[in-house]
């Protein structure tokens, strides 16, 4: 049905005039009324008799609650009675309802008392809305009444929330079997409830000056759902714009900064020790190909390059300019940049607002703004982009070609993703520095990334995202075609904001994150080796064609740890079908077990493994294989990596491509093994029951998110 947003527009704006806050239970009827948000029958008595005569009218029993601007928590105010079966017990009611009233607030305006259908009945939850400083309107759903209070099961996702959305947060609950029925219950009423969640989430997106809502509790049952209390605090306050360039032109920027043909570097240093210097030097012995401009106001040359006293000296364009200036000299030279039009700036000073200077921080985002520069930090190591050779940073050089992207917030995770980077072999694309992110943040990088040809995955650490909501949506859309990993800092809570309602208050920032990333499609890594290992498993595994995983181990332990990290990972270990099963059979000892995880025991030849492991690739009822590896004289370490190998290529030959990890346990030869297995396309581990499984599950959530299985 459309949304009667004339009759809400007006109940606002009476709200507004008078100068509250919030909207009285009757408003908030009306506003559910024209959302098609199901609200018992009610009306407001202005006396005892004129409650018992809309209590007669409606039916009993009935509820009573105080209506007043000032009174927001009635059951508080003692403004709260239920279960009133009489004509005497309503005209009491009233009375004392006002009297706790003025107890309560002497100076509150007290409008009558609400009576109201009593509804009973069903499944309590409670259906909200809040207002997050970086996400936005934001749906919420968990269990109500009081259990909300006690449990804090909610979920929360981005409005407005699509039906898929809606139905996702149902089952998004510690509590998703209680709505589906339990101990003889009947299943509550989905596609209500969801119908539901979905016309709030419209309402907020329609109403950007409704900051909180609750629907506490709604009654939810076979038949449908009904919303017995009503609760929505307004803020009129005007919201700052936040900058937001078109995808087209944050491409067209962002390819000039991250793959420029040419570099100015404003205070390049022939002085060891320099941050100017160490840019320099990395310019250089990095490989860069195009042309480097230093920029010094006394120097003749540096380096063997010509210098120039500022970039307006510099003939012909330029496309990013690096900064390797005190704090107090950036703005001046950036200025400069603006008249030049040079389109990005990567500013490494630090000396901004993560020491208090916020003014300055603000000053060169102003400049930024009025010559359109696109701001990297302050604050920050600089970037490296591989395929041009580019290290515009004063850390260490790196020159490790590979199709991973990675961005960090912080210099010393910046520092951990090169060395991890290096010393696993992994190749990256990109490692970007993000710092203060005056300007361009998470999102600019994930629409730069989602188009270049170099890329595959990315991953980033941040400790906040300035724009939630644009985020999300730029995730949304890439992690369609590239995973996209995040690494969230900071996951403890460091106490919910002050706020209105029991939604508001429920908001944990962390859980907010967590719902966001896994409505957007974004792999969510628990720690930085996570993050890392990410970036370099995921790619090298096919995407599955479905959900049937087996474990063939060569030791029952292993094969227990196996099946515990595939139910903490998401993974479907599959039931076994009887003439697999004996397919299976006819390659292990007696004394091993089929089934999943398939035990072919410790003390067996490489053939044992090649031919359980040809059998799980062979047939298309499995789709993901997780080995178990015990080192043992029989089978050394290499021997079973080499023959993985060949079996794996021997079906890429056939046409046969399904993902392999791989736990290996043993004495030190199992870390070459598990080396060699990487590098031929088997994320493999050495010590480690958790970690294969943890990539294999990683690769997982991105399939079903982009919708591939």
């Amino acid at each position: 049905m459309a949304h009667n947003k004339d009759a809400v527009r007006k109940i606002l704006a009476a709200v507004k005039e008078e100068g509250r806050s919030a909207l009285t239970a009757p408003e908030g009827k009306l506003v559910c009324d024209a959302y098609g948000i199901a609200v018992p029958g009610e009306g407001v008595a202005k006396s005892p008799s004129n409650a018992v005569e809309l209590a007669t009218q409606m039916g009993f029993p009935v509820v009573m609650k105080i209506v007043s601007p000032e009174i927001l928590h009635k059951t508080e105010a003692g403004g709260v009675l239920v279960g009133l079966k009489t004509e005497a017990d309503v005209e009491a009611g009233y009375r004392t309802i006002v009297e706790n009233a003025k107890k309560y607030d002497p100076n509150a305006n007290i409008l009558g008392v609400q009576v109201q259908q009593m509804i009973g009945g069903g499944q309590e939850v409670i259906i909200g809305a809040v207002t997050d400083p970086s996400f936005g309107k934001l749906v919420a759903f968990g269990l109500g009444g009081v259990l909300v209070e006690v449990l804090k099961d909610i979920t929360f996702r981005l409005a407005p929330a699509s039906q898929e959305d809606a139905l996702s947060m149902l089952d998004g609950i510690a509590a998703a079997d209680i709505l589906k029925g339990v101990r003889g219950a009947d299943p509550v009423n989905r596609e209500a409830l969801a119908s539901m969640i979905q016309r709030v989430s419209e309402l907020i997106s329609d109403f950007p000056e409704i900051s909180e809502l609750d629907l506490n509790p709604v009654f939810a049952s076979k038949d449908g759902a009904i919303a017995a209390d009503v609760r929505i605090v307004v803020d009129f306050a005007a919201q700052p714009e936040r900058y937001r360039p078109s995808q087209e032109e944050i491409v067209t920027q962002m390819n000039r900064i991250m793959r420029p043909d040419t570099v100015a570097v404003i205070g390049a240093s022939a002085e060891d020790g320099k941050i100017g210097n160490s840019v320099m030097k990395n310019l250089i012995n990095g490989g860069y190909q195009g042309q480097i401009f230093p920029i010094h106001p006394k120097a003749g040359e540096i380096m063997g390059m010509t210098a120039y006293k500022s970039v307006l000296d510099v003939p012909g364009n330029v496309d990013v300019a690096v900064f390797a200036i005190p704090a107090k000299l950036v703005a001046q030279a950036l200025e400069e940049v603006g008249r030049k039009g040079i389109p990005g700036a990567v500013l490494i000073p630090s000396g901004f607002a993560e020491t208090g200077n916020v003014e300055g921080q603000e000053e060169i985002v102003a400049i930024a703004r009025k010559h359109n520069i696109r701001l990297m930090g302050p604050n920050i190591y600089g970037f490296y982009y591989t395929p041009k050779n580019l290290c515009a940073t004063f850390c260490t050089p790196y020159d490790v070609k590979g199709k991973a992207a990675l961005s960090s917030q912080s210099g010393g995770i910046g520092m951990a993703i090169i060395g991890f980077s290096r010393s696993a072999k992994m190749g990256v694309s990109a490692i970007v520095g993000l710092g203060n992110k005056s300007d361009i943040d998470e999102d600019d990088l994930l629409t730069f990334f989602e188009q270049d040809e170099n890329t595959e995955i990315i991953a980033q650490h941040c400790e906040d995202l300035k724009d939630g909501r644009a985020f999300a949506e730029a995730a949304r859309r890439v992690s369609k075609v590239k995973p996209v990993v995040v690494l969230k800092a900071g996951r403890t809570s460091l106490g919910a904001r002050a706020a209105s309602s029991h939604t508001g208050a429920l908001a944990g920032n962390d859980r907010i994150y967590e719902d966001v990333f896994k409505q957007c499609g974004v792999i969510r890594a628990r720690s930085l080796r996570d993050l890392l290992e990410y970036a370099r498993g995921i790619p090298k595994l096919p995407t599955p064609k479905g959900e049937n995983v087996v474990i063939i181990t060569g030791a029952g332990g292993s094969g227990v740890l196996l099946s515990d990290a595939c139910v903490d990972n998401g993974l479907s270990l599959m039931t076994m079908p009887e003439d697999l099963d004996a397919a299976f059979r006819k390659f292990i000892p007696p004394f091993g077990a089929a089934g999943n995880p398939v035990d072919i025991t410790g003390g067996e030849p490489p053939s044992t493994y090649k031919n359980t492991l040809r059998l799980g690739m062979e047939d298309p009822r499995i789709h993901a294989i997780i080995l178990g590896y015990w080192h043992t004289i029989i089978t050394p370490p290499m021997v079973f990596a080499q023959l993985v190998i060949e079996v794996k290529e021997e079906m890429a030959a056939r046409g046969i491509e399904k993902p392999i990890v791989a736990s290996l346990a043993g004495d030190v030869q199992v870390e070459e093994a598990a080396e060699h297995l990487y590098a031929n396309g088997v994320p493999a581990y050495a010590y480690s029951t958790e970690i294969p499984v943890a990539v294999l599950g990683a690769k997982y959530k991105w399939a079903r998110g982009a919708g591939k299985i």
